[in-house]
Formats: structure tokens, sequence, C-alpha cells
């Protein structure tokens, strides 16, 4: 394995009187939220993240209305600590593998189990939490929902009594709308968390819809009659008069398990775009009193790249007429997966749509300088990487990009340092390539990480964390980068079974205690620095016959630089050009290794010039 050296440039401070207390409409809509600069990340994927309450644990009967689709006669909540590619008796007894039974498994995570653990993200050191889909849906990612204004009836304390609700209501008539015992206890974790002085933020997914969705429900039981046929692609309606059933519309991608949302020059429907219109209110001001900070702090949009820009616009007015300073991020990803190249996503941030997106160019950048064997990119190459986004973003959104290396849509940033010299993202599970490294990295994978954390702490943008990846989950794409969460109250099962019956080392499962340290002091060290937050960024080295990259972080009188030693070996260091031939005046910073003139194979130096 080799590691590699960063990069920056030097950008002007963001005025935060512009961030905050503009005065014209104008610049409401248009500046980014001032505390998302100061943000760390943690994404949640509910249903794998905490177990609170037993007794809402979803059943055989909740898993009607997705794929497989297959009617199921025995099933169980999977136990949290069990190995992961093991088969439980009632997937032995279907007999269709691992990655069919993967889709029914469900780990029984919900809201109350978020709450729960609220001391330990706070102990952590984040401050701004996304959750992937709540709202009611019958899959166990929940990106195919059955409504919007609702969170999952299985994420709250009372299921059988939600449903009740669900079926006293006109689901297009917001005046109607009731609060669930489920949403109940979202509002009182919004309204936890906001004591903690952190933020939350959810997923909305617009673009499509599950199956058993309302509007598209009504629209198969009355055809053209239904009232919503211009919400969806409907390419053909039923004829009563035949046994056959000739309905057929557009899915997204093709899949047809999510029905897509019908788009003109302007977006989304009419119909549909009211409806968003009130869901948003929902939950940005609960009680609808003007005030709200009883709402969700802002939104993240999936495949934001497939609905129109008019409508974002649109989406963005909204959300700030009700909330000034709430943060909207989208996932606008991939222009051209077969051939590996990303969206330049910098006509999403021109102050009208989004205030960030999920930075996977950065993701794609470390990979290429850290992980990387026989395609090691040079330290100028990193830097030609990075600064594309310097030279096209918008200074102030750059300093609120979500820069994360994993997600649940890629393979863990574990096992992303155990399977070099591959594109982010492709190939990255056993269904695509058996010979996919699902072990447990080792001691010396673990150090890339950690380096690859300390550029992504100290470099511009907001650092952001996968749940899981802080204790050492492993995993290959989705589904394993769906794992249970590893909590230190639990006693797991080795990792022994391999999907293809390959040999593999046993792994022991348990928290990574030490990595969790090691997060911590970053996240100690980002907000205790406010340079690393708000500064300057100027490159100060990207020297490839030295393999060493490195950059400065400057905030009023505060400096800090950053070394890398991209190469194998150990690299001597002259203090008279990266320190000013003043080592006097700079100090490691807790969380640097032994501060001296060479850098140390996979290693760096981080230091802060002490001022007068």
């Amino acid at each position: 394995m080799k590691q590699r050296i960063l990069s920056g440039l030097f950008f002007g401070l963001i005025i935060s009187s512009m961030l905050v207390s503009s005065c014209t409409e104008r610049s409401k809509i248009t500046a980014v939220p001032d505390w998302a600069i100061d943000a760390i990340w943690y994404q949640i994927f509910p249903d794998r993240f905490y177990n609170g309450d037993k007794s809402n644990d979803p059943t055989i009967e909740t898993l009607e209305g997705t794929w497989p689709y297959d009617k199921q006669t025995e099933w169980a909540i999977m136990p949290w600590t069990s190995d992961w590619y093991k088969l439980q008796p009632w997937e032995l007894k279907n007999a269709r593998g691992f990655y069919y039974n993967a889709q029914l498994r469900r780990y029984g995570g919900d809201i109350q189990g978020i709450i729960d653990k609220l001391d330990y993200l706070q102990d952590l050191g984040v401050n701004s939490l996304y959750l992937n889909p709540i709202f009611e849906s019958a899959s166990s990612h929940k990106y195919g929902a059955t409504m919007y204004h609702h969170i999952d009836n299985n994420f709250g304390p009372d299921p059988q009594g939600d449903i009740l609700i669900w079926h006293r209501e006109i689901a297009e008539n917001p005046d109607t709308w009731e609060w669930t015992s489920a949403d109940k206890l979202f509002l009182k974790l919004v309204d936890e968390v906001h004591k903690r002085d952190m933020k939350i933020i959810i997923d909305g997914v617009f673009n499509h819809v599950g199956l058993s969705f309302w509007a598209f429900e009504d629209v198969k039981k009355k055809g053209n009659a239904s009232k919503f046929r211009d919400w969806f692609v409907i390419k053909a309606f039923d004829d009563p008069a035949t046994l056959e059933n000739e309905f057929e519309y557009q899915g997204w991608y093709d899949i047809l398990d999510l029905p897509e949302v019908r788009e003109d020059e302007n977006g989304p429907c009419e119909g549909f775009r009211q409806h968003i219109h009130d869901v948003i209110r929902r939950w940005m001001d609960p009680n609808g009193d003007g005030d709200p900070s009883d709402g969700i702090d802002g939104w993240r949009l999936d495949v934001a790249e497939m609905v129109h820009k008019e409508f974002w616009r649109d989406f963005r007015v909204w959300v700030r007429d009700i909330n000034p300073e709430a943060y909207l991020t989208g996932e606008v990803w991939w222009e051209n997966f077969r051939d590996n190249i990303m969206f330049d996503t910098s006509p999403w941030l021109q102050g009208d749509i989004f205030d960030a997106t999920m930075n996977y160019r950065f993701a794609d950048a470390m990979l290429k300088a850290f992980v990387d064997q026989k395609n090691q990119i040079l330290p100028s190459q990193l830097d030609s990487l990075l600064m594309f986004i310097r030279a096209n973003y918008p200074e102030n959104n750059q300093k609120v990009l979500q820069n994360l290396m994993a997600s649940h849509d890629t393979e863990r940033f574990a096992s992303m340092m155990a399977n070099p010299d591959r594109w982010i993202d492709h190939a990255s599970n056993l269904n695509y390539d058996e010979l996919f490294e699902i072990r447990k990295p080792t001691a010396e994978e673990r150090k890339i990480q950690k380096t690859i954390l300390v550029f992504q702490f100290c470099y511009l943008g907001a650092p952001y964390i996968y749940y899981g990846d802080e204790v050492g989950i492993w995993g290959a794409d989705d589904p394993d980068c769906r794992k249970p969460m590893l909590w230190s109250e639990f006693n797991y099962e080795d990792e022994r079974v391999h999907v293809f019956d390959l040999k593999r080392p046993i792994d022991k499962v348990a928290p990574d205690m030490e990595l969790f340290a090691y997060y911590q002091k970053l996240c100690n060290m980002r907000n205790s620095y406010p340079s690393l937050r708000r500064g300057s960024l100027e490159i100060i080295c990207a020297d490839d016959e030295k393999a060493l990259y490195g950059f400065e972080r400057q905030y009023k009188d505060e400096v800090i630089r950053v070394l890398f030693n991209l190469s194998d070996r150990d690299c001597s260091i002259d203090f008279q050009n990266y320190f000013c031939n003043d080592k006097s005046s700079w100090c490691p910073l807790p969380i640097s290794p032994r501060f001296d003139a060479k850098i140390r194979a996979k290693s760096f130096i981080i230091a802060q010039k002490m001022m007068n």
C-alpha cells in the first residue's frame, strides 16, 4: 500500500454577515447557511443504526409491497450480531441465496434508537445528522415511498395505531393530515438534536415513488379517471374489458418498483409540486407558527440531476421562505457511470438551487492518491483533481460541500483501503467481482484510512462520516455497506462465511475503539480550530519528485499547515521551505505524529503556527 500527499488553494474568507443577516430576499435565498460551514456530517441508515424499541419491529406482513414481491411464509427479524453472509433458518428454507434474502432483511433500527444514541454522537464530536429516507415505505432503504407526510410506522412506538390514522386521512388534502406516533417521535428527535446544538436534515426522494404510493395506487385502480394520472409517466391504461392487465408505466431507470414522476420543462406537474410544497411545510415548521426551530434544518435531495432545475429553484424558495438558514444538498453524481465520469455540479451551485452537493469527487481523488498502487497518481495530479472544484465551484459553496469517503451507495471506507486500483462504486460487490476483498482491513490499511481522514478533516469543505466508519465497519457495495452498526454492548459473531464459499479469513467483529478515538480527536481538532472550518486554503507543496503534498489553512491569526508523504519511503523535509525556517514558532496539533524534520512513510505532519 502507498500513501500520498494532498493539496489546496487559497480562498477568501466568507463574510458571515452576508450569510446570516442579509436584508434582501435574494440574499436569503442565495447565501449558504453559516452553520453549515462548521458542520461535521454523520449519515444514519435508520434500520441498521440501533433498535431502541423492539415492540415496533417489522413483521412478515410489512414486507408486502416491495421487492421481491414473493409472499413469504417464514421470516424473522435478523439477529443484530450475526455473521453478515450467514443465512438464517428462514433464508435457508427458501433456498434463494444471499442476494435475494438481503433485500428481505430487517434489523429493527428505529427513531428511538437514534434518540438513544445521541449522546454517543455528541461524544464523537459530530454536529450535523443526515438521515436516509424515513418516510413510510415497505423497503428497508425507504427510497420507494408510500407517502411523504408520515414517518414509517415501524420507526415509531405504535405501528397499528398509526395505520388507523392513515385511513382517516385524505392523502392529497393536508388539512386532514394528523400526527402519528412515529411522526411525534421524530419531532422529539428533532427537538433532542436541537437541544444539543446539532442540526438534522432528511432525505427527499421526489423523482420517483414506491409502488404503494397512495396516488399511484389510485391511478392503478381508476385508470384514466384518476385525478393523479398526470403525476406519473403512464404509457397505457388497463382495459377492464380484457382479462389482460395492459397498465404500463415508466419506472426510474426502468425499475418498475419505482414509478417515475412525470416532468415537463418546469419539472413535476402542478399537483405533485403542490403536494411536495405541503410536505416541506409539514416537516420544516410542524406547528405552523412561523418559527422553524421545531422542524428539520434542511434536505438531502436524491438523484437531483434527474429532476428539472426549475423545480429545484422553486423548492429552494419554498424552503428558504420557511427557514432562511436551511441547508440544501443534492446527490449529483454520475454523468456517465460506464466511463467513470462524474458531474461537474457547479451548475447546481449558483445560488439559486443547492448550497452543496455530495462531494464524491473528493473521495475519488483520495482513492487515487492514497490507496491505488498500480494506478497511483502524482501529487501534481492530485492537485489538479482538487483544483477542478476550486476553479469551478463558487467559493461560498466549497466550504459547505459534503466531503465524504463512503455512503450507503458505495463500498465501505475501510474496504476501499483493501481494494486498490478500482474505480469508486464500480465492481465493488461480490456479484460483480467475486474476488473483491471482503476481509477486515490490515493494520497498514487502517493507517492509510487514518491519513485520508486527516486530509478530510483539514481540507476545504465539511467532513462527512457514514455511520459505523468510525468504529471500523468494513464491507462491499450495497447491500454489504448497510451492515448493522457495531456497538460495544453487543457480542458479534465472527465473519467466516463467503457468499460463493471461497476461502476467506475468519474476522473478529467488534467496534474498533482505537479508531473511534482517532475520529473523536479529529472532530475535536476541527471544532477547536476555526482555520480548519473557515480559513483560506493555499497549496504549499505538490512535489512529484519527493512525493510530497501540503496545504495551509489560515483564519485571522491562526495558521495550520499539513504535509503528506505519498510514497512508501521516509522523506526528509526542509523546515526552511515549509515552516519558514522558524521551527520554534510552530507546534504539532494533538492529532500529529512525532514532529520532526522527517515524514515517515505513510504519514503526515500537521502543525499550528504560534502567533504573538
